[in-house]
């Protein structure tokens, strides 16, 4: 019975195998149909364990034509165009990898790249190739000639690959060599991007560089990346800056990004230079700090940065330090309550506009002018903002 199985699945493969050839010379609409057929009498073969025809079938079907024609040029049969196909050489170049030989595998990768149908995960997957076998500078090259094939945003991952292995097998041995390597991947890159590329290269000037070559990466970095990367970058500067050059020399970064973030981020990093500052006993530096920061803080809706100056000034300043920052809050509050009240009588010109009569605004009234409607409503938002002001005690006791 085992015979009988035996040679029952013999006609069986024998007349897979015909369907399959016939299959093969059908003029199909679209070469990835025929590109599928390859595959599946490939992967039929595989199934039964013979691998050796397997790869005959995968060669023949990546084979060049006599008539060349490109993959879509629909005038040519799907015959002389699938030999461009991906999906047939990406088969072939998995099954070359576990069954082949190293030569016969570097030369279907080195035929996918004269094609120029690779993608970046076949170049990255050419290069390890070459890494396994220990080939690297032919794995670089690998990498170089993936680079001249595509464009930001698609090089990215192999840029991002090829830093990492160079930088992990050269170490600081090749040091001009890879500062030309990062140069050359920074060179056009879109910000979206550039947030990695500038770290590690970074990560590799304060390994095997110079700390101010480290520095000067940091700092182009904060104007390359994204608007809202730039805070977590400036926090990396800050911190590096910090722990190569002490805490005095993230001065000049403090006042940089407080200048270039937005007010938000602007207002937690003056809370932490002015603490800064506290801490390394520069109090009048802190008291500036605090002062230049209350300009872009609305007491209504900062509370909290009001509340930590007010802390410092009862630590460290006296009553006429706390009577100049209550001075400054109710300057800097009057000026959103002026800008609110100009916003506010613009709204009621536009509704007075469309409602057509003053007297819709203010019954009673129809006697009194837009202006004095106008006025008569600031007074009002004037005397709310009024109320809401918190009371100053008459005397402030020290301990």
């Amino acid at each position: 019975m085992p015979e009988l199985e035996t040679v029952l699945g013999k006609r069986e493969l024998l007349f897979a195998r015909t369907i399959f050839e016939k299959a093969s010379k059908v003029n199909f609409k679209q070469v990835d149909e025929l590109a599928s057929i390859w595959c599946e009498y490939g992967e039929m073969e595989l199934r039964h364990e013979n691998y050796d025809q397997a790869l005959r079938i995968l060669r023949k079907a990546t084979a060049i034509p006599a008539k060349k024609a490109e993959y879509f040029d629909s005038s040519e049969p799907v015959q002389n165009r699938v030999y461009k196909s991906l999906k047939v050489w990406s088969m072939l170049a998995d099954l070359e990898e576990s069954l082949g030989t190293f030569k016969s595998t570097k030369a279907v990768y080195d035929r996918i790249l004269d094609l120029r149908i690779a993608t970046p995960q076949i170049i990255i997957n050419y290069g390890l190739f070459l890494e396994e076998h220990n080939y690297f500078e032919e794995s670089f090259k690998a990498y170089e000639r993936g680079i001249s094939l595509f464009k930001w945003p698609n090089v990215y991952d192999i840029w991002n690959t090829y830093l990492t292995k160079f930088i992990d097998r050269y170490g600081g041995k090749k040091l001009e060599r890879a500062r030309d390597l990062f140069e050359q991947a920074l060179d056009g890159c879109p910000q979206k991007y550039a947030k990695t590329i500038y770290l590690l290269y970074a990560k590799l000037e304060e390994e095997y560089g110079l700390a101010r070559h480290a520095m000067a990466v940091y700092e182009r970095a904060t104007q390359a990346v994204q608007p809202s990367e730039q805070y977590d970058m400036y926090n990396i500067y800050i911190k590096r800056a910090a722990e190569i050059y002490g805490v005095t020399h993230t001065r000049g970064i403090y006042e940089k990004a407080i200048e270039v973030l937005s007010d938000e981020h602007a207002r937690e990093m003056c809370l932490r230079f002015a603490d800064m500052e506290s801490k390394l006993g520069e109090i009048d530096r802190a008291r500036a700090v605090y002062s230049y920061c209350s300009q872009i803080c609305d007491p209504r809706t900062t509370s909290n940065f009001w509340q930590t100056w007010k802390e410092f000034e009862i630590r460290h300043g006296n009553e006429d330090t706390i009577r100049e920052m209550l001075r400054i809050k109710r300057s800097v509050q009057a000026t959103y309550n002026t800008q609110v009240n100009f916003m506010a009588s613009q709204m009621l010109k536009v509704y007075s506009n469309a409602t057509g009569t003053v007297s819709d605004l203010a019954p009673g009234q129809s006697g009194m002018d837009d202006m004095k409607l106008l006025e008569q409503r600031a007074e009002q938002l004037a005397a709310e903002a009024e109320r809401d002001q918190p009371r100053v005690k008459e005397k402030i006791l020290f301990v």
